[in-house]
């Protein structure tokens, strides 16, 4: 199976990157690590393809993606976070995560689509942050859930074509990113946990692969509530 996954050079995206390989995949790993990108050339020989491109801008994106051929699966995965305090609000860090997060990925699907036939997939990586309003996550939930919206929304468009489209909404993973948090982070899972979860719901043509199912039906529940009562419960139990 010819694969792409972006971000491929740390976190959920290199573990996967590395399990796809293992597997006998031909992966179009995507980063801007060179030392990375190399590693996994090193590692799994000529079905480790580095691809390497600043997804922020869209003509070196296009640019690098445009000779590539039919995908079976592409997995949008890059990401950033950055959390804002909204008593002295950042709007470039905001811009920062926004042009990340969630231009780039529609950069990466001007290129990619037409890449996809009927019968593939494509995964959108965002994050249980989507389903509930949280503090301090102003820039990256807002992207999250754009990107959730996005992905319902492809589903029934590219649908039509007959590519699958899923939405992958983790809690917390263990990553290089997520090391730098100073708070609390309940059910936090391996990449190990991820990359398993993420492939089975792939495999399974999952529309929304969410994990830890704990946290995340949570998450959900909690969401089925009247928006006074969100702000109510959570202003309690993370703001006190």
């Amino acid at each position: 199976m010819k694969i792409l996954i972006t971000g491929t050079t740390s976190g959920i995206g290199l573990k996967l990157a590395q399990d796809y390989l293992a597997a006998g995949n031909t992966v179009y790993c995507c980063g801007r690590n060179q030392t990375v990108l190399q590693q996994l050339v090193d590692a799994y020989g000529d079905r480790a393809i580095p691809v390497s491109f600043d997804v922020q801008d869209r003509a070196d994106c296009l640019a690098a993606l445009a000779a590539l051929p039919e995908l079976e699966l592409v997995i949008l995965n890059a990401g950033t976070c950055e959390y804002i305090d909204a008593n002295n609000f950042d709007a470039a860090s905001f811009e920062r995560v926004i042009c990340i997060n969630l231009i780039g990925l529609a950069n990466c699907l001007q290129a990619l689509i037409p890449k996809l036939a009927a019968g593939s997939s494509l995964s959108l990586m965002g994050s249980s942050s989507s389903y509930l309003p949280l503090p301090r996550a102003e820039a990256y939930g807002a992207s999250k859930a754009a990107i959730e919206y996005l992905a319902k929304t492809l589903a029934i468009t590219l649908g039509k074509e007959g590519i699958h489209v899923s939405y992958i909404a983790p809690g917390f993973v263990e990553t290089p990113l997520t090391d730098l948090n100073d708070f609390p982070m309940p059910m936090r899972v391996d990449v190990e946990f991820a990359s398993r979860r993420i492939r089975q719901g792939l495999e399974r043509k999952q529309s929304e692969i969410h994990f830890p199912r704990l946290f995340t039906g949570l998450m959900k529940t909690l969401a089925l509530l009247p928006n006074a009562w969100q702000r109510f419960l959570l202003s309690k139990v993370l703001m006190s």
